[in-house]
Order: C-alpha cells, then structure tokens, then sequence
C-alpha cells in the first residue's frame, strides 16, 4: 500500500512505498515541538519531491527538511546511511485523515529512555 503526502501548499510531497506497522509519536526534544507523526522505511521506499530547508542537530546524524514555502515537516533524512539498511521517515500528518486513523501510534521516549511506552 502506498501512502501520500504533501504539505499544505502542495510544493513538497512523498510517495511512502511501504505499509508500516505504526506511527511513532516522539517526545525528544525537536519532536515533540514539531508534533510530527512518523512513519520509517528504507531510503528506497520513499520518494521526496519539491524543494526543502533542512536543520540538522546534535551529532548531525539526521536532517528535518521543512517546505520553503508553508513551513511544513515534510521528513527527517539520515546523513549517516549504512548500506541498504539505512532509514528514513516521512510525517504522516501530511497524508489523508483516513489513512492517519488506520494507523496505530506508538508512543517513543525519545527524551529520556530511548524506548517505547507501550
């Protein structure tokens, strides 16, 4: 199943080539103040276009890319791939509400245990 997104003036958008198990609502530090929804799948299963901004922090080891135009987290790019196993994750908010309700969230403590709540 392939899942759709775009921000909110359509400039960027994502083709998630891959039906995930769930959604993870992040609390660390940058998550929780984006109030992203993400969904991860191997770099090969996610298309990306349009143009973006991106911040990258801490140990530079991944980059929030942002619509020039709206503002909208559009995904978070890993700078440090491995191989094929290397990840990334788009933000689920940006799809239709019908496919958003059909995924379960998992809660992630990304502020302190590195670990999932549930």
């Amino acid at each position: 199943m392939a899942i759709t997104g775009a921000c909110d003036c359509g400039a960027v958008s994502y083709v998630f080539d891959h039906t995930p198990r769930w959604t993870t609502s992040c609390n660390c530090s940058i998550c929780r103040k984006l109030g992203a929804l993400w969904i991860y799948a191997y770099i090969p299963k996610i298309t990306v276009t349009g143009p973006t901004d991106s911040y990258a922090r801490g140990e530079k080891s991944l980059a929030i890319h942002w619509c020039r135009t709206c503002g909208c987290t559009t995904h978070w790019e890993n700078l440090k791939p491995e191989g094929d196993d290397a990840r990334m994750a788009v933000n689920l908010r940006l799809a239709d509400p019908e496919v958003i309700a059909g995924v379960r969230v998992r809660h992630f403590d990304g502020a302190d245990t590195w670990a999932f709540l549930d």
